[in-house]
């Protein structure tokens, strides 16, 4: 039997697409750094303030049928730009008032475009790199995730300054102009149209030929939430934690994600190797435990130093969540995939949080932190039970 070597080729598309996954990061990371502040400055409670994730997921879900229709009347290049464009367009509510009406409209209005602009980008690496497309995924990631964790450190640190946090979130337009002016011409994947589409003669947005998927396909898209659920608890409410533990304010606290998603690029970075050597599964498992682990010491740190090597630890563990699940829901069907895994995706982005916000309302924010093993525990099951017959074993790459 002949052994394939599997290689990852960074070309220029491939290259285009990692920067603007990092574009869009700087948004995500910034606005969820920023939910302590708010509730400061709207003086509401946890389970309020968690409208804001729920207000993303509802953005996420539309992004699910809003994604296949942008990808029947445009290319996949300005498909990905008009994405990155509403981000930005949802940003300026929140960028000029602390209004919780406006305030959420621009969450869901970041979160819709930004989903359209991730899943086009996440489905074009898939389609472009082949067998690669999982470590392709997962260094991509890596590279939004330091973005990621610069946008979550400028806003802790101009949110003591005299310029106030707000300032953090101009890096994002930044980066998209700078962006568009330097690479905006590169095509993805060559001549193909839309990312999102699957084989050229059944674009995912209209009926998809074919039998229904099977029940991995369905438990795989559960463990997808159920990782997705778990990211999102931390990203929202990590900070929160890190400050009723250690006594410190909520603008320095913030510095606790960063440390998260410094964790986060460490474990992206050495997963893109892994993932050329080792089966999805056995590598999702691994990084479940290893988030698990990274919870316990944090959920129980009471000093500073002892809570970020907590979010460090967590954050390698659930560095590989998003990439690999979603990599194992295309592998599963690439056609369906890119509409379906939005709105699994939208779902746990409103579902985690908000359930964690009305626990913390009841029970404490450390007690409702209990919700992060439970679903743990579920995603490891799903996608044990999700795993192919037979795994694929390919051999190192030289």
């Amino acid at each position: 039997m002949t052994t394939v070597r599997i290689r990852l080729t960074r070309d220029l598309p491939t290259w285009l697409i990692y920067l603007q996954l990092g574009t869009f990061a700087t948004y995500l990371y910034t606005l969820s750094a920023a939910l302590p502040l708010l509730r400061e400055e709207q003086g509401v409670s946890d389970s309020v303030v968690a409208l804001h994730g729920t207000a993303m997921a509802a953005g996420t879900l539309l992004a699910g049928p809003l994604l296949p229709w942008l990808a029947r009347r445009y290319s996949g290049r300005a498909v990905v730009w008009i994405g990155l464009a509403g981000v930005n367009a949802g940003l300026l509510p929140v960028f000029l008032t602390s209004w919780l009406p406006a305030t959420l409209l621009g969450y869901a209005t970041a979160s819709l475009f930004g989903s359209v602009a991730l899943y086009a980008m996440m489905a074009a690496l898939h389609r472009h790199h082949g067998p690669a497309g999982p470590a392709a995924i997962s260094e991509a990631n890596a590279v939004a995730v330091l973005f990621g964790m610069g946008g979550s450190y400028l806003l802790s640190v101009v949110g003591q300054s005299a310029f106030g946090w707000r300032a953090a979130m101009l890096s994002t337009p930044i980066l998209t102009v700078v962006l568009a002016l330097t690479l905006g011409r590169v095509h993805m994947g060559g001549r193909k149209r839309h990312p999102a589409t699957g084989p050229a003669t059944s674009p995912a947005t209209g009926p998809v030929a074919g039998p229904p998927p099977g029940w991995r396909f369905h438990v795989a898209c559960w463990a997808f939430f159920c990782v997705g659920a778990l990211e999102f608890c931390y990203n929202l409410w990590a900070a929160r934690l890190f400050a009723d533990n250690t006594g410190m304010g909520a603008a320095a606290a913030a510095t606790g994600l960063t440390a998260f998603t410094a964790g986060v690029a460490v474990g992206r970075f050495a997963g893109a190797p892994l993932a050329l050597r080792l089966s999805t599964t056995t590598l999702l498992v691994g990084a479940l435990g290893v988030t698990g682990v990274g919870w316990l010491v944090f959920w129980q740190s009471g000093e500073p130093l002892l809570a970020y090597t907590g979010l460090v630890i967590s954050g390698i563990g659930v560095s590989l969540h998003f990439p690999l699940g979603l990599a194992g829901v295309m592998a599963i069907d690439p056609v369906r995939a890119p509409s379906v895994a939005p709105v699994y995706g939208g779902l746990a982005m409103g579902a985690g949080p908000f359930a964690l916000g009305a626990l913390s309302d009841g029970l404490g924010t450390r007690t409702a932190f209990l919700l992060v093993p439970v679903l743990i525990a579920l995603a490891v099951g799903g996608f044990l039970a999700a795993r192919p017959a037979r795994s694929p074993n390919p051999a190192p790459a030289g």
